[in-house]
């Protein structure tokens, strides 16, 4: 296990604590999640902790489930008590970026609908300005390449996401296109912008939602709260 997994794996069994019995818990997706998810699995076999989990992609799905999870999908519960997923970046306005797994689409919908969110995250994760990770979008497969050369014209950097020499495709079996911005001066102006475009499904701009953030550092979990 590299450090920074080191890292990763703390705040995930830091975060775990922040679950209470007979809660609906949405299940994000990425690697710090991973160890989250293990240290969740762990609660439940030991402690007899019952819970329901709302995954945000199929892989966090098939985890859950083999650690003996038991989960639905978002139009199957109610509400959501807390969602504990990860970042590719937070500002210092408690902004950020996912979306670097692929599943943005699907964390953004169980993320606006639960009563919490957590973040947690090592702490790379941390910048002053939002941009030097680059912004995912997911996009519907037809028009993508007249919505990518809008996206160049603009003068974003598009990049279409490849693996294996094919587009990767998210659950929803759309495309992602990633734009390489290096910084983003006005989130809210782009995310407006990212929206009115036809074409974008959704992108990886997570603005005004996160409540808690367990960043790992050296010294131990630093929890951060956002003023919301």
């Amino acid at each position: 296990m590299t450090h920074q997994d080191e890292l990763k794996q703390l705040v995930g069994k830091a975060a775990v604590k922040y679950i209470q019995d007979h809660t609906v818990v949405g299940l994000g997706t990425g690697s710090t999640v991973k160890f989250m998810v293990d240290a969740l699995g762990q609660r439940v076999k030991e402690e007899g902790l019952s819970i329901v989990g709302v995954p945000t992609s199929e892989r966090t799905r098939k985890q859950a489930n083999n650690l003996g999870i038991p989960t639905k999908g978002v139009d199957e519960v109610d509400h959501i008590d807390l969602t504990i997923d990860g970042a590719d970046q937070i500002d210092q306005n408690f902004q950020g970026i996912k979306g670097g797994g692929g599943a943005h689409l699907w964390e953004k919908i169980v993320a606006i609908n639960s009563d919490k969110n957590m973040w947690i995250v090592d702490e790379s994760k941390m910048t002053n300005q939002l941009g030097s990770f680059p912004l995912p979008l997911e996009v519907i497969p037809y028009g993508s390449v007249q919505l990518f050369k809008r996206l160049q014209e603009k003068g974003y950097n598009p990049e279409f996401r490849i693996s294996d020499g094919k587009k990767v495709k998210t659950d929803s079996n759309n495309d992602i296109i990633d734009l390489h911005l290096h910084q983003i001066k006005d989130p809210q102006a782009l995310a407006l912008e990212l929206d009115q475009m036809t074409g974008v499904v959704e992108h990886g701009l997570f603005l005004d939602i996160v409540n808690t953030v367990i960043v790992g550092r050296e010294s131990g979990p630093e929890i951060l709260t956002a003023n919301r």
